[in-house]
């Protein structure tokens, strides 16, 4: 393996409805089961409460628990932990995504597009910018769950030579009854984008009565799967190889073609 490939985690869990402590507990044992060195372990949206949109029960701050766990998360297994929370700032909330560094150091992205068939975009205030992360030599995307609907959002640009970023991931409690809309939209984001997509979905039933089937993966960016979890839950494991996607770019360069445009928000 070249030392520029990415060893990544996806941690596919049930979750506790609406309970911190037990779902930091319930993680925390899926993270003692890691045994291999790994750069990146990427968790479901909202992975401390389920998806809720119960603000006053499950917002926390930026020096909350859900935090504190991520921290030690990140500095015990020496890599990047990613997943998103409820967070609430005076009388402001968001659905935040946050990339955390093994030296405590964070990096956030506040969901751009909240879920509309739920009261998501009532009681949480959407984000208006996105954040490329660098990760050893890797640059990536995070975005959360219902932007994987929207591909101006998520879209690579090609400047100078150079793509803005390598691999998408998307933190998800993505409901069963639109599984093909999951898969579908997981592989056209990575072939439009020429980058590697890396999609982490729960499984259960939460507590507004929704079922999850999981079906977390990662596509290449060739839109083929090459790693895909089922129905229960599991630690799934990959590696995105460096060598491979810069030959498949260079060998299309499709980028040079890409339309240009800017995003209003």
């Amino acid at each position: 393996m070249s030392k520029k490939d990415l060893n990544i985690v996806l941690l596919q869990s049930d979750i506790f409805w609406e309970d911190v402590a037990k779902n930091l507990a319930h993680f925390s044992s899926f993270v003692d089961d890691i045994r291999e060195p790994v750069d990146l372990v990427v968790l479901p949206e909202m992975f401390s409460t389920g998806f809720t949109i119960n603000t006053r029960k499950c917002a926390e701050p930026m020096d909350g628990l859900s935090m504190h766990f991520l921290r030690e998360t990140a500095g015990k297994l020496n890599c990047m932990v990613i997943g998103s929370l409820l967070i609430g700032e005076e009388t402001v909330f968001y659905n935040r995504l946050v990339c955390m560094f093994p030296d405590g150091t964070f990096q956030t992205y506040n969901k751009r597009h909240l879920f509309r068939l739920s009261e998501e975009y009532k009681v949480m205030r959407a984000g208006d910018k996105k954040i490329i992360v660098q990760k050893s030599d890797w640059h990536f995307l995070p975005l959360v769950c219902f932007d994987l609907r929207f591909p101006v959002w998520s879209k690579n640009t090609y400047r100078n030579g150079k793509h803005e970023y390598d691999f998408l991931v998307y933190p998800s409690n993505w409901p069963q009854s639109r599984s093909n809309v999951w898969r579908s939209l997981l592989i056209a984001r990575a072939m439009e984008n020429q980058a590697y997509v890396i999609g982490v979905n729960r499984i259960g039933i939460d507590g507004y009565g929704i079922q999850y089937a999981g079906n977390s993966m990662v596509v290449d960016p060739k839109g083929i799967i090459i790693a895909e979890a089922g129905d229960k839950e599991e630690i799934l494991q990959a590696t995105l190889s460096m060598e491979g996607l810069n030959l498949y770019r260079e060998s299309t360069k499709f980028g040079l073609d890409w339309d240009r445009f800017i995003i209003e928000t």
